[in-house]
């Protein structure tokens, strides 16, 4: 039988559709597609600063053509991520963003997470298993303005209390450690932290530690609340309470949690960063792993969309972290300015 040829212009087509075929499959080995999945697993599902943060983190994976899936449990424990870490890993998720609840406890799940190809990294809470760290603030920065801006509303004098998140919780005890370095300093020597509360985010265990600590320590002029949470719970109860305008309130709040609070005069001055921007920054840097365009090296470099240009750095315990940015300071001046 005679065969039948082609006419040029079918090989032409053939030859084009055989070359796309082609160019697909050397850029899905290279790690270029767009279209990933990355699991973005807060503290938990509850909390309004989580909420927002993983906002960012979905605009910055929208921008990269990319997808997110939120997931956590209800309770800040690191049983409470384990599933999320599971589900991710199963469904072939291409990384994994973490805000860990202990930083030892989601090791094991992490692990086995890398071992497949994973990108992990932590953001806001940092965790012992990951390729990088994207924080809030520097933590030293962080902990000792905290005790600065506490001081000069106590009139550096007179004791005060902490009210953290959970007791695991990484960036709060890294906070609280450089807290309790700044107290050493001359200037706060009338000063006292007579004992720190755990309100693990929780809305009612934060307002039964406020509570708790006013009873139990009279003469307490001041807390200091690290925690979105805490600070809001701590607020709404001294703001119905005797001890309003008597006893300082600071700490870290979202300003659109704390405005209430601060124009009916319970607080004079709170700090805190764009969480949005914390987890677009993560968004990014995510991505940038997953595709290959840094490993999580200190020294390398990125951009994260409208944020700009970041470099990796050493943190403080010389493991890499990129740092978004300094803390910012709410009062009545500013405070409705903010929308997040």
């Amino acid at each position: 039988m005679r065969k039948r040829k082609l006419p040029g212009r079918a090989l032409a087509v053939l030859a084009i559709a055989a070359f796309t075929a082609v160019i697909a499959v050397v850029s899905a080995q290279a790690g270029g597609t767009k279209d990933k999945t990355f699991y973005f697993i807060p503290k938990d599902t509850l909390n309004p600063y989580e909420v927002i943060a993983d906002r960012g983190g979905k605009l910055a994976l929208t921008e990269t053509g990319d997808k997110q899936v939120v997931s956590s449990g209800t309770q800040d424990t690191a049983a409470a991520q384990q599933p999320s870490i599971q589900a991710a890993i199963q469904s072939g998720a291409a990384g994994i963003v973490i805000a860990a609840n202990d930083p030892d406890g989601v090791c094991p799940a992490l692990k086995q997470a890398m071992a497949k190809g994973m990108a992990v990294i932590a953001f806001d809470s940092d965790s012992n298993c990951r390729q990088l760290f994207i924080n809030q603030a520097d933590t030293e920065t962080i902990g000792r303005s905290q005790i600065a801006l506490l001081a000069k509303l106590m009139g550096y004098r007179g004791e005060f209390a902490i009210l953290s998140a959970a007791s695991t919780a990484t960036n709060q005890n890294a906070w609280i450690k450089y807290m309790k370095l700044e107290l050493q300093k001359p200037a706060y020597k009338n000063m006292k932290l007579v004992k720190i509360y755990y309100g693990n985010d929780n809305p009612a265990q934060s307002l039964q530690a406020t509570e708790s600590m006013l009873q139990a320590y009279p003469n307490l002029k001041g807390i200091e609340s690290p925690t979105t949470v805490g600070i809001s719970s701590a607020a709404q109860y001294l703001s119905h309470s005797k001890y309003k305008n008597k006893v300082v309130l600071t700490g870290l709040g979202l300003p659109s949690q704390m405005k209430q609070y601060v124009l009916n005069g319970t607080v004079k001055k709170f700090a805190l960063w764009n969480p949005e921007n914390l987890g677009y920054l993560a968004g990014y840097a995510v991505a940038a792993i997953a595709n290959g365009d840094i490993t999580g090296k200190v020294g390398e470099k990125f951009k994260a969309g409208k944020l700009g240009q970041y470099t990796i750095v050493h943190g403080p315990d010389g493991r890499p972290q990129v740092i978004l940015g300094p803390p910012f300071v709410f009062d009545k001046s500013n405070v409705t300015k903010f929308k997040f």
